[in-house]
């Protein structure tokens, strides 16, 4: 009895040994399988003095982007320019198909040589129905002429001067109508309004233009001198002046700042349109927009429409 209750009690701990080991073993596994939590991130360092006002903003040409349209719907017969081209105001940038205009401009040029020849004949009748009338006039004795031959001479004069200015508005008229076809055909050219570079080309020949399309036919602008267009939020416009010094950074190298001259602040506050699409990003609120200039850096590639951080000196 003793050696059955003695093995009894060995087998009992050696069932306990074995069960501690295998927990062991289990325990070991778990934490193998186990994903380490990586550490909270580090925030990254001012890019300013708490002090500024922090804003974003937008590279854009001096006096801003001329988007370029069309007088009038229609096709595309050339496109004169290119993308970086350098043009000066007056420069033809694209032309509209013209040959509807052209076509009544041929016309309208026959009804000119019709009118010219019109006023011809009426200024050789007035001459004729005028000699008639001084060799009348002419005679010492009335009683030799007839009075109702004197007075029918004399309304024939009258009718034919009546005539001769019928002819000559009518000749000013058929000009008239020839200088606006011209006029016209000319506008289907569009010109530069200003010195400046093709940003953008977003129409080709043969396309159809329209003054109601979204997307601008050109975009202009003067980009020897950029300008910096700074959204700051109406809570901190109170803290903006003119004459602020600023300075500010892009998106992709926040470790390099570059210094802008403050031209104006635009008195008008608008709402904010979200410029960086990001979540947090308030679009409810409303904006005071400042405008800097700065000098294209030599060391440093700028482009039109990169946004950028702008940091401007807080008003003491």
């Amino acid at each position: 009895m003793n050696l059955v209750s003695t093995s009894i009690r060995y087998f009992t701990f050696i069932l306990a040994a074995a069960g501690v080991i295998a927990m062991g073993f289990v325990l070991q596994a778990i934490r193998s399988q186990e994903v380490a939590i990586p550490p909270p991130p580090v925030a990254p360092p001012l890019k300013s003095a708490p002090s500024d006002i922090a804003a974003t903003g937008i590279l854009e040409a001096q006096g801003e982007n001329v988007a370029i349209g069309v007088p009038l719907p229609g096709l595309v017969e050339s496109v004169k320019v290119e993308v970086n081209q350098v043009v000066k105001k007056g420069d033809p940038l694209l032309s509209l198909d013209d040959r509807e205009l052209r076509a009544s401009l041929l016309k309208q040029n026959a009804a000119v040589i019709i009118a010219a020849a019109n006023l011809t004949v009426a200024r050789a009748q007035l001459v004729k129905v005028q000699d008639m009338l001084d060799r009348l006039k002419s005679v010492t004795d009335q009683r030799a002429i007839s009075q109702d031959d004197l007075r029918n001479s004399t309304n024939d004069v009258r009718v034919a001067n009546a005539q001769v200015m019928a002819g000559e508005a009518q000749l000013t008229a058929a000009h008239a109508d020839v200088k606006q076809t011209q006029l016209l055909i000319d506008r289907l050219t569009v010109k530069a309004p200003r010195n400046g570079t093709i940003l953008q080309v977003n129409i080709r020949a043969g396309e159809y233009a329209s003054p109601q399309n979204k997307q601008p036919a050109l975009v202009l602008g003067d980009i020897s001198t950029l300008h910096i267009r700074a959204d700051v939020d109406e809570q901190n416009a109170m803290g903006v002046a003119p004459g602020l010094d600023a300075t500010f950074s892009l998106k992709s190298d926040s470790s390099r700042q570059f210094k802008v001259q403050f031209v104006r602040i635009e008195p008008y506050v608008i709402p904010k349109i979200s410029l960086t699409g990001a979540s947090t990003e308030r679009v409810d609120t409303r904006v005071l927009q400042v405008i800097y200039k700065l000098d294209k850096p030599k060391d440093q590639n700028l482009y039109v429409g990169q946004q950028v951080d702008v940091f401007i000196a807080r008003k003491k």
